[in-house]
């Protein structure tokens, strides 16, 4: 089961996953994207591989529960969940940011986390063996003052994966977390035209003047891509994990300065 699987890190989860022989659903908001994703990852593996797709808007409770019914009669349940959805949210000032604003971005990027683990968890427990796998942020351990409802959400997601991890390892299910840093993916993407028309720059000399100025410490000099963060994603869901829980394992070219962030 991957979320935010239309593009991105979900999207090429899902070629890895399948690759090494897994059933997928793919969820996202977006039905013609979804299909075409789909598509794409049949014609990657020849059209050998069980791919199903599923519109969820994960900010709705009973949207997540008709997912998680599906997954249920379709597969008899879950055994692998990669939460890849979420979204910037609101960014800006503090002081100008409203309630409102650190809701949205709340309901998004931790509430949708927690109702999808809550859903997909007992089928986990049901078969004795499972793998969920959140995505945090560089942000987490080193908050950007323009992003402050996102940081403190993805700090919550680590949080989350570390106490879920304590409370399910006993059933067979390891729970970890994924930190990438300024991945190439539609999110940043969009970030990075909105930065082009604040500069007057082009969106290549953009991502040059955000790499020297605001991401100093990405040590690789360059934008991640997401098929290098959906190998740690597979890793984490494979057997070669099988003593891995409640860690977070940051895929950032360097960004956070701090050994112990």
């Amino acid at each position: 089961m991957i979320t935010g699987a239309d593009s991105g890190i979900g999207k090429e989860t899902a070629k890895i996953l399948v690759q090494e022989g897994a059933k997928i659903v793919l969820s996202d908001l977006k039905e013609d994207q979804l299909e075409a994703t789909a598509e794409e990852i049949r014609s990657f593996t020849h059209n050998k591989s069980d791919i199903s797709t599923w519109v969820a808007d994960l900010t709705q409770l009973k949207e997540v529960h008709k997912l998680a019914e599906h997954v249920k009669s379709r597969y008899g349940g879950a055994d692998i969940l990669a939460h890849c959805a979420g979204a910037r949210g609101a960014a800006g000032d503090f002081l100008e940011l409203s309630d409102e604003d650190w809701m949205e971005t709340i309901n998004i990027d931790l509430m949708g986390a927690v109702r999808v683990s809550r859903a997909f968890i007992p089928q986990m427990q049901q078969k004795g063996w499972g793998r969920l796998v959140l995505i945090s942020s560089e942000n987490a351990m080193q908050p950007y003052e323009e992003e402050s409802p996102y940081n403190a959400c993805k700090a919550a997601i680590v949080n989350l994966s570390k106490c879920l991890s304590r409370t399910y390892a006993k059933d067979g299910v390891l729970i970890n977390c994924v930190s990438p840093a300024y991945i190439e993916t539609p999110m940043t993407n969009a970030m990075m035209e909105e930065l082009a028309k604040e500069r007057g720059s082009s969106v290549d000399e953009a991502v040059d003047w955000f790499l020297k100025n605001k991401r100093p410490h990405i040590e690789v000099q360059r934008r991640g891509q997401a098929d290098e963060v959906a190998a740690v994603i597979a890793f984490l869901c494979s057997e070669l994990a099988s003593f891995v829980n409640g860690s977070n394992y940051r895929v950032d070219g360097g960004s956070v300065e701090t050994a112990f962030g």
